[in-house]
């Protein structure tokens, strides 16, 4: 586990490494008039991006706003920005959020959850196909974080509850929760002397201390 963790990391510093040169390469780009930026596939995050997203400098640094694609923010422009694997995972982020992106002048970059697409959840067991976790249900596939995996420490089998956009039209999710094994797969029975409240327990003492002493 540690050893995941160290790749983990290794893998968000050059996230954020790669994330800071796009972004630089993009302000020049655009001090320059000119289009440069890695594009997407899928038009509608794009589509979605131009009408809510903004591109602006401010008092607290360069402000981006995009879209949430399941892996990575997409802006107005089609420019991919990488966002933490970490932050997604327990933020929950889902295909379809809205993201404020926030470059510092120390070159740090600060996301922000803005505006949260319609969501709905499902069940289904998770399992490691081609190198990727997954989640299956609605006869699909549904893709999930690395370290959505690693945070909720979810195994290969678990029954997971999984985010995904109301509308169903992508191939991520965010994991909710992991569902307790209870062996057999059957709720575990309380007993009668499980029920019993402490405070009736510590009544039945009182009451044979006040036998003994002839109360």
């Amino acid at each position: 586990m540690a050893d995941l963790k160290k790749l983990i990391r290794v893998k968000e510093l050059i996230d954020n490494a790669e994330s800071a040169l796009k972004v630089a390469k993009q302000i020049l780009a655009d001090a320059m008039g000119l289009h440069e930026g890695e594009k997407v596939e899928s038009d509608s995050y794009i589509e979605k991006a131009a009408s809510v997203g903004v591109s602006d400098v401010g008092s607290t640094g360069k402000i981006i706003e995009g879209v949430f694609d399941g892996q990575n923010m997409v802006d107005k422009k089609g420019t991919v920005y990488p966002v933490p694997a970490n932050y997604a995972s327990k933020s929950k982020l889902v295909p379809g959020d809205v993201l404020k992106l926030t470059v510092t002048e120390e070159g740090k970059f600060l996301y922000k959850q803005i505006g949260p697409v319609e969501r709905k959840t499902i069940v289904g067991p998770m399992v490691y196909n081609e190198g990727r976790y997954q989640i299956l249900a609605n006869d699909r596939a549904y893709n999930v974080l690395l370290a959505s995996v690693t945070y909720f420490k979810a195994e290969v089998g678990d029954e997971v509850t999984l985010i995904i956009p109301m509308t169903d039209e992508s191939d991520w999710g965010a994991i909710e929760a992991v569902l307790p094994k209870f062996g057999d797969g059957e709720t575990p029975i309380v007993t009668d002397e499980e029920e019993v409240p402490k405070k009736a327990t510590k009544s039945k003492k009182k009451v044979d201390l006040e036998e003994e002493l002839d109360i």
